[in-house]
């Protein structure tokens, strides 16, 4: 507020050119009020300055308070600022698409093994390094394929380099231009505005070099990875002749530097692909590495309380007075009411939901479970039917617990925890009860409580790093969970002690005991099903063993071959575009 007047700065100054609407409303004020004025019509002129009706100098006052409110609406919306913050931007690694030749070249052994295993080992390296970004894989020959789209999943990438070979390929060839093309073509379609392509070739043409130079053109950066030894080796193409294979490295350079990006040759360790700078995703141009920039901040709404004073006049006489009266009175009726609907004046009932989610994990981990149980009940989401069944199974209500853990498997299908939480429930309900709530009693009966609830605003389901993981105790990823027990209502540890008064190495050699036992417990019922499920199979009738025998059968002739799921789609990909005349 302090700024000099140089400081002055206006977000959106296009709205500032709505001032010109101020003389407009003069004019048609004053044309209204002429056409208002009857006596002009009828008293004579130099009788009209002695008239007193009609003379109304109020009109004045609120023509100047129309024209005061709408000039500070407009200078507020501009967006008025004279001051900069920090602002954090938001950075996107460049996407990479990896080119590969699979023409008849790359089993040429200069490259001992060869330049194929050679190949596929870099390409392991670089989708074990490469620190973030999405990757793209395809293969060329006498045409361009599609191995795997852009994704930020390299193990999906890796599944397929053992299947790579030239007899994939539906002919041989080496068109680098119509790979690069088809690079261009990937990224575009992600909606990339800039993103690297590196080519895995021993040789280039003049329309390979051409294609380089459009991809940079439309923002691209081309790189080259060469695969032989200038010496070369003999291999054998597609028709079944001898002849020789080199590196050539002058076409290469100029593919690059047509391109715009870095040659390397082929190494046995990463210092290739560090010199071709594909390990470490780019970022654009104008974001800094820090990922912070400076902004004007919008100080408009500064000319709010301004203008909500203005407005106040536009209301009829003494209703200004009416709405401060209605506004002091608001805050002594919102007790009520608010408390009545728990807090739901202000907030969605999603957000009452989750801040009851949030207050019934904390009571959870407390050991209050009963509380917990208050605060999941009536949440009809699967994070809130999953947890509520927590609570009562924490405090003996299988029947309840498994109910609960239906109702969130409805909302959430194949939701692992839920799945796993039910299965140990349900396992506990059919053994014997415990005599009495003894802890060592209750592991001999097998009984596993139930994992902690997840942490709000966590997928139901996932673990901390976000990714789907078995049930188990929390406490082995560091967390600090309520002390499990086989019976949830009397919360003590072996020896009838107290978490409480437990020293804390002798509570955690309880802990390990306890999770050993639960995990044993765990693979005793484990065998059970499986025995079960074996009674099941023998017990059916002959005619469905026999069934059953042949289909096991056809599975495992069934080959796991990526190699022929890729030929077959580039087979089929190769017809389509000749029925194109592509």
């Amino acid at each position: 507020m302090s700024a000099s007047w140089n400081a002055l700065h206006f977000v959106r100054p296009d709205a500032l050119w709505a001032l010109l609407v101020l003389p407009l409303l003069v004019a048609i004020w004053w044309l209204r009020r002429r056409r208002a004025n009857v006596w002009r019509q009828t008293v004579d002129a130099h009788l009209l300055r002695h008239l007193l009706v009609g003379r109304d100098r109020r009109a004045w006052g609120g023509l100047i308070l129309l024209l005061l409110g709408t000039a500070t609406a407009i200078v507020a919306l501009a967006g008025p600022s004279w001051r900069q913050v920090a602002q954090p931007l938001w950075q996107t690694p460049s996407p990479l698409v990896v080119a590969l030749d699979l023409s008849s070249r790359v089993t040429a052994t200069d490259l001992p093994p060869s330049r194929l295993l050679q190949a596929r080992a870099k390409l392991a390296t670089l989708l074990r390094e490469r620190q973030g970004g999405e990757v793209a894989l395809l293969v060329y020959a006498d045409d361009a394929y599609t191995v795997a789209p852009l994704t930020d999943d390299m193990a999906n990438v890796a599944l397929y380099l053992d299947a790579l070979a030239p007899d994939v390929m539906p002919r041989d060839g080496q068109r680098a231009d119509r790979a690069l093309e088809t690079a261009v073509k990937l990224l575009q379609q992600s909606g990339a505005r800039g993103g690297d392509i590196l080519l895995l070739t021993d040789r280039a043409d003049a329309d390979a070099e051409q294609a380089a130079a459009s991809a940079r053109a439309q923002g691209f950066v081309v790189s080259v990875l060469g695969l032989g030894t200038p010496q070369g080796a003999a291999y054998r193409n597609g028709e079944g002749q001898i002849v020789p294979a080199r590196l050539e490295e002058g076409t290469l350079r100029g593919v690059a530097s047509r391109g715009g990006g870095r040659y390397a040759r082929i190494a046995s360790d990463d210092k290739d692909l560090a010199a071709l700078d594909v390990l470490t995703p780019r970022v654009s141009a104008d974001d800094s590495r820090e990922g912070q920039g400076r902004t004007w901040h919008d100080e408009g709404f500064w000319l709010l309380p301004p203008l909500m004073l203005l407005a106040l006049f536009a209301f009829r006489r003494r209703g200004a007075l009416a709405v401060l009266v209605m506004m002091a009175a608001l805050p002594m009726a919102l007790p009520t009411t608010a408390h009545a609907a728990e807090g739901t004046w202000w907030q969605r009932a999603d957000q009452v939901d989750q801040q009851r989610l949030s207050t019934g994990v904390d009571a959870y981990r407390k050991g209050d479970f009963k509380a917990a149980q208050q605060q999941f009940e009536g949440i009809d989401t699967d994070a809130g039917w999953y947890n509520l069944g927590n609570a009562l199974a924490r405090q003996g209500q299988y029947d309840a617990a498994i109910e609960a853990y239906d109702r969130a498997l409805k909302q959430h299908p194949g939701m692992a925890d839920a799945v796993a939480n039910r299965a140990a429930v349900d396992a506990a309900r059919k053994r014997k009860p415990p005599q009495n709530n003894d802890q060592n009693n209750d592991q001999k009966d097998g009984k596993k409580p139930p994992s902690d609830p997840p942490d709000p605003g966590k997928n139901p389901g996932q673990g901390n790093d976000g990714q789907s993981s078995p049930p188990q105790d929390k406490g082995e990823q560091g967390q600090s969970p309520p002390p499990a027990s086989g019976d949830p209502k009397d919360g003590q540890s072996e020896g009838g002690k107290s978490p409480q008064a437990a020293d804390s190495q002798a509570q955690a050699q309880a802990d390990a005991a306890q999770r050993e036992r639960m995990q044993q417990a765990m693979q005793r019922q484990g065998q059970n099903d499986g025995n079960d499920k074996a009674q099941g199979q023998v017990s059916g009738t002959p005619q469905q063993r026999e069934q059953q025998q042949a289909v096991e059968a056809w599975m495992r002739r069934v080959p796991d071959d990526p190699g022929s799921l890729l030929r077959a789609k580039f087979q089929l990909e190769n017809e389509r575009r000749k029925r194109e005349g592509r």
